[in-house]
């Protein structure tokens, strides 16, 4: 059987320490809120809502998450495109 304290103890870490899964959750959930907002504004937002240092968030970024980050980067040129052709949409 389950002990509640130890429920009570997985959700705070839970709470406290963010996984990649979770923080890409997050990440979305801001720019689906805010419309016009770009992943990278968004990761920004979130550091700066919860005290977090930019710099320690790379580690929580999925592969998913850091392709879009990656096509963002390259419409800004910010990134150099690795390829030429693309598809207008």
């Amino acid at each position: 059987m389950v002990n509640p304290k130890e429920n009570n103890i997985d959700e705070l870490i839970e709470n406290k320490f963010y996984c990649s899964r979770r923080f890409a959750e997050e990440i979305e959930a801001i720019v689906g809120e805010n419309k016009g907002m770009k992943y990278i504004d968004a990761i920004v937002f979130f550091c700066e809502k919860n005290n977090l240092d930019v710099e320690s968030i790379p580690k929580l970024v999925s592969k998913p998450l850091k392709e879009k980050l990656k096509a963002e980067a390259v419409e800004l040129n910010l990134l150099k495109r690795t390829s030429h052709a693309k598809l207008p949409l």
